[in-house]
């Protein structure tokens, strides 16, 4: 049985669901000490399994490319560092991500296109991690711009970019590009049911 801490998230503001799904409080502050929370074993599981789809999802290339332990995004299924030396300095400059990211892709040149095309910050640096580090620096304010849960929740479930993983077109020869391990409403269903059952994260073994 895997033991579970329940992280430390901000406080939720209201947001009214796309789907319409009412979710539970999640987003007061656990006091630093404070013993494991008390589930079912049930509700454990679930929990557990959901957190497993949605980081499968997570620490795909697809995502963690855009995620880099350093200050070079990285391409491709193989996470080669950016062509035509692209780094994080560039913003602003007439290198900017979206000199060549468009809003959707580029199905000629196969240049991959979404709103907001973007690197995530520094403080957000996934490359590397195991699967629970990144968990903890996603749901840490501190790291993820003080956002709470629920932000978080409609970040992972509704913004375009993250949802471009799954309509990702074709790289500059022509060839589709890898898919996530799990489908869009899998993993959308997984990322809400973790937010549901209070965001857990397991401990590492």
């Amino acid at each position: 049985m895997h033991k579970l801490t329940l992280i430390t998230v901000a406080t939720l503001f209201v947001v009214v669901c796309a789907t319409a799904v009412s979710y539970p409080d999640v987003g007061e502050s656990v006091a630093e000490g404070t013993p494991h929370s008390t589930v079912s074993a049930g509700t454990e599981d679930e929990s557990l399994e959901a957190f497993n789809t949605m980081m499968d999802v997570l620490t795909h290339q697809r995502c963690v490319n855009c995620h880099p332990s350093d200050d070079v995004p990285k391409q491709g299924e193989d996470s080669h560092h950016h062509r035509f030396g692209i780094v994080r300095d560039n913003v602003g400059s007439a290198t900017n991500c979206n000199t060549c990211h468009q809003d959707s892709n580029n199905a000629f040149s196969g240049v991959p296109g979404a709103p907001e095309w973007s690197l995530a910050p520094h403080s957000m640096r996934w490359e590397g991690l195991s699967r629970i580090e990144i968990a903890e620096s996603m749901m840490n304010p501190e790291n993820n711009g003080n956002r709470s849960a629920e932000d978080i929740m409609h970040h992972l479930t509704e913004h375009e970019l993250v949802l471009w993983a799954w309509e990702p077109g074709v790289d500059a020869s022509g060839e589709p590009r890898e898919l996530p391990p799990h489908s869009k409403e899998v993993y959308i269903e997984a990322v809400k049911k973790w937010i549901e059952l209070g965001a857990v994260i397991p401990e590492e073994e």
